[in-house]
């Protein structure tokens, strides 16, 4: 009982030495001027940056995808056309 004690008693100290740790890791996030405050806020940043730059790269896709199909129907069309003018001149000829 009494090493269960003794091993009880140094996690709980070493519990609190992590807990220690981690406030200063937080605290120093807070504080803007030091360095994993720097590289952390110029990473959230660039993470903002590409969502937009994401988000803009999407919606030129899908314009570009119904740019596409409206292509693809003229396409169409255009060979629908293109065999009616040939049935035409290979009639009149």
């Amino acid at each position: 009982v009494a090493a269960l004690q003794d091993e009880k008693n140094s996690l709980m100290s070493e519990n609190e030495i992590m807990n220690d740790r981690l406030e200063q890791l937080d605290d120093s996030l807070d504080d803007p001027n030091t360095v994993v405050a720097k590289k952390y806020f110029n990473a959230q940043l660039q993470l903002e940056q590409l969502q937009e730059e994401n988000f803009r790269l999407e919606a030129a896709k899908d314009d570009y995808r119904v740019h596409c199909e409206d292509l693809e129907k003229q396409l169409i069309e255009l060979q629908h056309r293109n065999n009616e003018l040939t049935s035409l001149a290979e009639e009149s000829r």
